[in-house]
């Protein structure tokens, strides 16, 4: 039996429109996630009566509520990366992020994956149909799940290819 590793072809990278509706369903779902935080934190401070909290919360200023924005995406990205392989918006888009191999990359990877999303300009990086700097400094890729799939299959099949039956088993 080969012993060969399936190495991920360029041909299967998502288009730069499917990237650019990742990330309007990802920053919409985002701000889902901060307006159930800000209820919970009401609902925390005016219910149960922890005042505390409340103070806190007024005394954040923008900085503050930067930090927290900044946090909850590095949160939101590295548990949805992290344990599906995908964000809701690559959920509904069929994408799916893997390393060269086609395979889930590890947490730390989408960790780094996720901190590198706030490197200034990091946006710009996709104009011209580049992979970006979140995805080559991390050396993962966003493809499309059912194409990697297939050509994983048809790796997987081609490599049968004059194996003895009796092997197979």
């Amino acid at each position: 039996m080969s012993n060969s590793t399936y190495i991920l072809d360029d041909t299967l990278l998502v288009s730069s429109g499917t990237r650019f509706l990742n990330y309007i369903i990802d920053l919409f779902s985002f701000f889902i996630v901060l307006f159930a935080i800000g209820i919970v934190l009401g609902i925390l401070t005016n219910v149960f009566g922890m005042t505390a909290l409340g103070l806190w919360v007024d005394s954040l200023g923008d900085l503050g509520w930067n930090v927290v924005a900044i946090t909850v995406s590095i949160i939101y990205y590295t548990v949805m990366e992290g344990l599906f392989g995908r964000s809701i918006g690559k959920f509904i888009t069929g994408s799916v992020v893997v390393d060269e191999n086609g395979e889930k990359p590890s947490f730390g990877t989408i960790f780094k994956r996720s901190l590198c999303r706030y490197i200034p300009f990091d946006a710009l990086t996709f104009l011209g149909g580049s992979r970006g700097w979140h995805d080559s400094i991390s050396d993962t890729y966003v493809v499309s799940k059912k194409g990697l799939d297939e050509s994983v299959k048809s790796f997987h099949d081609f490599n049968l290819i004059g194996v003895p039956e009796t092997e197979l088993i």
